[in-house]
């Protein structure tokens, strides 16, 4: 088939690599002509996606930022045919999906809200790998969640990139859950790098250190825009972590040992029953 990908960097590069790997035919659009040029060079890419040639797509696959994703489809749905599933990959999926799912009802094609639950600290075309999303969970927001037909032929053009597991929610829940098991972790550890004792933790830091941090290492223009675009579910997770933390605090400020222990067991307790 052929497959359309809008923006090469990590996540579109990926993919473009993983659908070319499979023998698919792969167009790709990205605004930064030097990008394009290197990924039909590197075989990447078969050729460019333009309005001509997404007439052509089967599948047609959106990398980029939410707004720059929103403008980008709305130029795109008139040249869209009517056989096209469009897929996105934003971080998030109230504003992209509302768009997407009035722009295939105009248009004809069909929407599907995604994300690739897969990633490194790294961005960029050159970081990109055909292997990235194996394994990884892909989720989806499709137009109707009681089409088992439907939901395979999904499963069954996505299968490429060899996801593990396909969750289907609906927009409002993916970003909900997504305040907590992404953007929460990109935030804190973000902010816990701050602390001035960081600057000499080289010889006293071991793998907690390492894995608290690693994904301060961010791309702060996109980070601002999914945190942003999800402010409210992001913001009462900051609250509900503030909250917590200032119970430790009190619990080390006052010298109550068996407080700090009990939050520290309840804690752990947690983690055993949410995480097995």
């Amino acid at each position: 088939m052929t497959v359309g990908v809008v923006g090469l960097g990590l996540i579109g590069g990926s993919l473009a690599r993983a659908y070319h790997h499979a023998g698919h035919r792969v167009l790709c659009h990205d605004i930064d002509q030097s990008i394009l040029a290197y990924a039909e060079l590197a075989g990447v890419s078969d050729g460019r996606l333009d309005e001509a040639s997404l007439g052509g797509c089967e599948l047609l696959l959106i990398a980029l930022y939410p707004q720059a994703a929103v403008e980008y489809l709305t130029q795109a749905a008139p040249h869209l045919p009517p056989q096209a599933v469009v897929i996105d990959c934003c971080g998030t999926k109230s504003e992209i999906c509302r768009v997407g799912f009035r722009l295939a009802e105009e248009y004809g094609f069909t929407f599907v809200g995604g994300h690739p639950m897969a990633g490194t600290q790294y961005s960029g075309l050159k970081h990109s790998r055909a292997t990235l999303f194996k394994g990884a969970s892909m989720v989806i927001v499709p137009p109707v969640y009681d089409d088992i037909d439907f939901l395979q032929r999904v499963k069954d053009l996505l299968a490429p990139a060899q996801f593990g597991r396909i969750t289907v929610t609906t927009a409002e829940e993916h970003d909900e859950m997504i305040a907590f098991t992404s953007q929460m972790p990109h935030l804190v550890s973000n902010a816990f790098i701050k602390s001035p004792t960081a600057r000499r933790h080289k010889g006293f830091s071991a793998g907690s250190y390492k894995d608290l941090t690693r994904v301060a290492w961010l791309n702060e223009q996109m980070w601002t825009e999914l945190f942003l675009a999800n402010r409210d579910n992001l913001i009462r997770e900051v609250d509900g972590l503030i909250g917590e933390l200032g119970k430790y605090r009190e619990a080390m400020a006052t010298g109550d040992a068996p407080a700090l222990r009990a939050l520290l067991a309840e804690g752990r307790r947690i983690k055993e029953e949410v995480d097995g």
